[in-house]
């Protein structure tokens, strides 16, 4: 067991710099490419605010092994604090991205082949990309915008906004290669599904954070609420599984969750008051890290092996975040680094809750000895930070 002040000595790597913003977002998506040469990040000229329609970014790649050269690629004007424009590398494609825009009043996305310059713009935005690559699937950003600001995008407003379950808006399945999208979930199927302990009627409903298992043939997915049509709070929340050809749904948590990631094919990590494996299908199988991971936060991913998980924390008291690594077969966690977030960057003047904060969001290479994380501790604003962990897993995995 390692004490929280007990850090490995690690050494950790600006890789962007100021006096622009760097960040890339989400921990589920692929940052590093098959190489992990080059590092997928956007660029911003402003913090501590939400973004406005005619707020664009700009994305590009840092080449690590060219003295963290920053390469520009193009640019974005649909994004959020959380998780940018979904930009990523594209899977099953060697230098082929993926990232999301708005175009003529239109959210869309575009793939780019980072080699030959070739570019390809589909008439629909995505949330998950499938592992093959080929199909994906989206939601309405703008309904998502409306819901949970913070989290969808900006410039268009949401067509249903008067409507608490809409049957035209929800899950889409996307063909990222005929460029097709159709309904495959909608809002309203979801909120008919009966809860456990409450009358959802009334509430108003919307989708958030899809996520495909190893092999694509399942997906979860968070189905939320806000009682009084919108007006009231705190959110409601339950994750559903659904298979990918016949749309069959399972609810898998019925009552509350939080962050999650898939273990393999048939289990994933679920944060609750702790974190659980849960199995597709069967339910909750057990507790992972009892007494020894951190609650706070918990933006979790395995390692490949299934050996380790990287986790972090959000801001404690003293606005200090933590990156972790857990070795789940001994039960030891050691502590990476401790990252301070200023106040302005979770708490907003006037409205409290700000959505621009800057979480950690620890990200994998693809062999599994680097970490990506976004941080402002440098006093540089957000910018985008690697840690080489191959010896730690090497020392300690033992």
């Amino acid at each position: 067991m390692f004490d929280i002040e007990d850090f490995t000595a690690v050494q950790v790597k600006e890789v962007t710099k100021g006096p622009l913003f760097h960040w890339f977002g989400y921990y589920d998506k692929q940052q590093f490419d098959p190489s992990a040469r080059f590092l997928l990040g956007m660029e911003a000229g402003f913090e501590h605010r939400q973004p406005e329609p005619a707020d664009i970014i700009r994305i590009g790649m840092v080449d690590l092994q060219d003295n963290n050269r920053w390469i520009e690629l193009d640019k974005s004007g649909a994004w959020c604090w959380q998780a940018g424009c979904m930009l990523q590398w594209r899977p099953g494609s060697q230098s082929e991205i993926i990232w999301n825009d708005r175009v003529d009043n239109q959210f869309v996305s575009h793939i780019l082949d980072i080699n030959s310059g070739k570019k390809r713009t589909l008439p629909f935005p995505f949330f998950t990309v499938h592992p093959d690559g080929r199909t994906a699937l989206g939601l309405d950003f703008d309904r998502l915008n409306d819901m949970r600001p913070g989290y969808g995008y900006s410039g268009i407003q949401d067509r249903n906004m008067g409507l608490a379950a809409p049957e035209d808006a929800g899950i889409y399945l996307l063909d990222l290669e005929a460029g097709t999208s159709r309904l495959f979930i909608s809002i309203a199927s979801a909120a008919r599904i009966p809860h456990p302990s409450r009358d959802l009627t009334g509430c108003k409903h919307y989708f958030h954070c899809l996520l495909f298992n190893s092999s694509g043939s399942r997906f979860v997915f968070l189905h939320r609420w806000l009682p009084d049509m919108g007006r009231g709070w705190p959110f409601g929340t339950r994750m559903i599984i659904s298979d990918v050809q016949s749309g069959e749904l399972t609810v898998l948590v019925p009552k509350g969750c939080g962050h999650f990631n898939w273990r393999d094919n048939e289990q994933l990590i679920v944060q609750e008051k702790g974190f659980f494996l849960y199995a597709d299908r069967v339910g909750q199988v057990g507790e992972v890290g009892r007494g020894v991971l951190p609650a706070s936060g918990g933006h979790v991913s395995y390692l490949p092996g299934n050996e380790w998980l990287v986790g972090d924390t959000y801001p404690d008291e003293q606005g200090n975040q933590y990156l972790y690594l857990y070795n789940i077969r001994k039960g030891d966690i050691i502590y990476l680094g401790r990252f301070y977030s200023p106040q302005e960057y979770s708490v907003a003047p006037q409205n409290g809750d700000a959505q621009w904060r800057c979480d950690l969001h620890p990200r994998i290479s693809r062999d599994g000895s680097f970490i990506s994380i976004d941080s402002p501790h440098g006093g540089n604003g957000r910018q985008i930070y690697v840690i080489d962990i191959s010896e730690i897993i090497e020392r300690f995995g033992s």
